[in-house]
């Protein structure tokens, strides 16, 4: 079980890198600047976890896996962005936009149910507490990136965001809270990838007041 919940977290901070590299790079950052966003994004969540419950040093120093594949990552998706020259632009961009979405999504679901897997270990009868670090560890990555950018967060405006994660944290929490650790990790991932594709494929948003 640690073995396949450490190759999701891999999966997931390589997605969330990708995406912190595409908005930094949208945002006109140099290459330092990439890489710091790929890395603050694709970590910042599980730091949140880590300290909600009280686990010290935090897990992405302890293990230095988390932000050498961020890193990694997104240095591969810069150079990818500096040396394709001979592609259209805005082709270009609608295939970086593709991407962003994609990534975001599959970040969002891992990170949703690796962070309720995290806190059940700790206190597997407490489902307030879990629903809400895997929420926290699913969208405090992007929330990071979207204010290092000097942008409004995405969690609060865009499309179902936040809210795609609190769906797929209430079940997950209820099914690992029973004992079905696996079924609640498999249940999460999904149904948050799919509340948050559907979401921005139907252009589903919460209601905004007037002002």
């Amino acid at each position: 079980m640690n073995q396949s919940i450490f190759a999701l977290e891999m999966i997931g901070t390589v997605a969330f890198a990708i995406s912190g590299a595409l908005v930094a790079m949208k945002s006109k950052m140099d290459f330092f600047g990439v890489v710091v966003i790929g890395v603050v994004t694709a970590t910042f969540g599980g730091m949140i976890r880590d300290v909600m419950l009280g686990s010290f040093p935090l897990g992405a120093f302890v293990n230095p896996a988390y932000v050498v594949v961020s890193a990694l990552t997104s240095v591969i998706i810069f150079a990818i962005a500096y040396f394709d020259v001979n592609t259209d632009v805005i082709k270009r961009r609608v295939a970086y936009s593709k991407l962003l979405l994609v990534a975001d999504a599959i970040g969002l679901g891992i990170f949703t149910a690796v962070g309720i897997r995290v806190a059940y270990a700790l206190y597997p009868e407490n489902i307030f507490l879990l629903v809400f670090c895997g929420v926290m560890t699913g969208v405090g990555g992007g929330l990071a990136r979207d204010i290092f950018v000097n942008q409004l967060p995405q969690i609060f405006h865009t499309d179902i965001y936040a809210v795609a994660s609190l769906v797929g944290a209430v079940p997950c929490a209820y099914l690992m809270s029973a004992g079905y650790v696996a079924w609640g990790i498999w249940v999460g991932m999904i149904v948050v990838i799919l509340v948050r594709g559907i979401a921005v494929y139907r252009k589903w948003n919460l209601p905004v007041a007037r002002s």
